[in-house]
């Protein structure tokens, strides 16, 4: 029996991964992912784990050699969108992305910005990102998009004078502000480990 689910987390990896954790928790395992569309199935209590993985700055070939290799360590991973991208034209440009992944199309990672990954649990944490420089990298790119968000609308805010974009341009600082900070903590662990 299947359990359909619909939920929107935009770019608040950490509340996905909770939320899907929990589900599993309550004996659910995802099969299927659509724009807000979670189905699940029945399984045995906390049987897997998930995590929830940014991958919207690598290129198309990229972001696939990523999904194989993780397929290859026997993890099962689903494609997911950051946003709901009801739109014509499926073309978006990331100037923060990697060199392949500058120009999102259906072809590349458009509306597959982020992956979900569900391993066994063998009760131990799970991390894709386990090294420091790793996690230093990772939050970085997670921090970038942010970043640019903020800098367009403190533009918005200086050409016209709004106080509307002020506040978006803020809002959009607080993650970039988060990512900083655990990017420091994780150069900061790095040099303390050397």
């Amino acid at each position: 029996m299947s359990k359909k689910c619909y939920r929107f987390f935009g770019g608040l990896l950490t509340a996905q991964t909770n939320w899907l954790n929990k589900m599993s928790e309550k004996g659910y395992r995802l099969i299927r992912t659509e724009k807000m569309l979670y189905e699940f199935e029945q399984c045995k209590p906390n049987q897997v784990k998930y995590c929830v993985d940014f991958i919207a700055q690598k290129s198309k070939d990229d972001a696939k050699d990523y999904y194989n290799f993780l397929e290859d360590m026997g993890y099962k991973v689903f494609y997911k969108n950051i946003n709901l991208n009801y739109s014509i034209g499926k073309v978006r440009w990331r100037p923060w992305a990697e060199k392949g992944g500058r120009i999102a199309t259906n072809n590349t990672t458009f509306n597959r910005e982020l992956l979900i990954v569900e391993k066994e649990n063998d009760g131990k944490a799970f991390e894709l990102h386990t090294s420091y420089e790793d996690k230093e990298k990772y939050y970085s790119v997670l921090r970038n998009p942010w970043l640019l968000i903020a800098f367009i609308f403190a533009i918005f805010t200086i050409t016209n004078s709004s106080i509307i974009f002020g506040m978006l341009a803020f809002i959009s600082l607080i993650p970039a502000i988060i990512y900083q900070v655990q990017v420091i903590i994780a150069r900061r662990e790095s040099k303390i480990r050397e």
